[in-house]
């Protein structure tokens, strides 16, 4: 396969990835925002979110406060903000447009729908009476893709790349959620946080389906050290960063056809440390140093996924003139996030 074309696909998965998570994200804190809590703990979440995305200084310089409507409207639906739900879905669409050959009409018509559908909603002021019923509808379309995808593609290299995408994507956004949840927890000063803790933390489970998965494997109260073995460690779980890495891993043996690369090295190792990892010694380390470390390899695993497979990061020559908006995009975006997260 063209390195060209994997790049659409695998930027196309992780677009509309990074779209779900954006509307997870916002859901869980917009359910927060409606319990009794001071304002300083509501921006706190408020924060907390631009962080894990490393939008804060984007969002600084054009707002002087940390109003729950701004940050959501920033969130959802501002193209200033490359990691917006309208910024991604336009970009997943683009990508595709790029490829139709590479995929089928199914696939096709489903981003092409969401995209569509989504400026009509917007237009028609969803985000202002029921926020939540649009990032619900966000996180349906998203499954939507990835149904079609499952359901009609050949399993071949293109759809490889794009499983590829999700679960790196996914595996980087499950660790950001988890690492800036704890930092909220601690920063709370609040002695009699009990009840609150509560729907704090079923909130950050809601925010990654996993409040009916912990009660399964659980079977008793919430409690932050099993939120976090839950979403690192249990493999049996499709976000949970142990189960998105041996998913990367697989993809990557199915691309390499078994030749030894270092993306493949990276993604087994880090496999490996996963499948054997214990809670308890994540949490005597340091939860937010483990996951720094991880989120650093994470990004390493697809930097390196960058350079074997698909297009340079850094080109050393300009891009042609009649190159597509939606690559420069994607070029664009890798190198902000090798950059940034590196």
């Amino acid at each position: 396969m063209l390195s060209r074309t994997a790049d659409h696909l695998f930027w196309m998965a992780r677009y509309t990835e990074r779209a779900e998570n954006t509307a997870r994200m916002l859901d869980a804190n917009y359910q927060l925002s409606l319990l009794p809590q001071s304002d300083e703990y509501a921006e706190l979440g408020w924060r907390a979110m631009l962080s894990i995305s490393e939008l804060s200084g984007i969002y600084s310089a054009a707002h002087h406060g940390m109003k729950s409507r701004e940050v959501i409207d920033f969130m959802a639906r501002d193209i200033s903000n490359p990691s917006s739900i309208v910024s991604c879905l336009r970009a997943a669409r683009e990508n595709a447009r790029a490829v139709r050959s590479s995929t089928n009409s199914e696939l096709w018509e489903s981003l092409n729908t969401t995209w569509l559908d989504c400026q009509r909603m917007l237009a028609d002021g969803i985000l202002e009476r029921e926020p939540y019923t649009f990032f619900e509808w966000v996180k349906f379309r998203s499954h939507l893709s990835r149904g079609v995808q499952l359901g009609t593609l050949v399993k071949d290299d293109a759809f490889y790349f794009m499983r590829l995408g999700t679960f790196i994507e996914r595996a980087d956004n499950t660790a950001r959620i988890l690492d800036v949840k704890f930092e909220m927890m601690e920063q709370r000063a609040d002695t009699a946080a009990q009840p609150f803790d509560y729907h704090h933390w079923t909130a950050v489970l809601g925010s990654v389906s996993g409040f009916e998965v912990y009660r399964r494997v659980y079977r008793d109260v919430i409690t932050p050290e099993r939120v976090a073995g839950l979403l690192i460690l249990y493999g049996e779980w499709p976000r949970s960063l142990a189960a998105s890495i041996a998913e990367v891993e697989l993809l990557i043996g199915h691309v390499t056809k078994g030749r030894d690369t270092e993306a493949a090295r990276l993604a087994a190792q880090l496999s490996a440390e996963l499948k054997n990892g214990r809670i308890g010694d994540i949490l005597k380390g340091g939860l937010h140093a483990y996951l720094v470390d991880f989120l650093a390899r994470v990004n390493d695993l697809a930097g390196r996924v960058s350079r074997e497979f698909l297009l340079p990061i850094a080109p050393e020559e300009p891009p042609a003139p009649e190159q597509t908006q939606s690559q420069t995009q994607s070029q664009t975006q890798s190198q902000s996030q090798t950059l940034s997260k590196g």
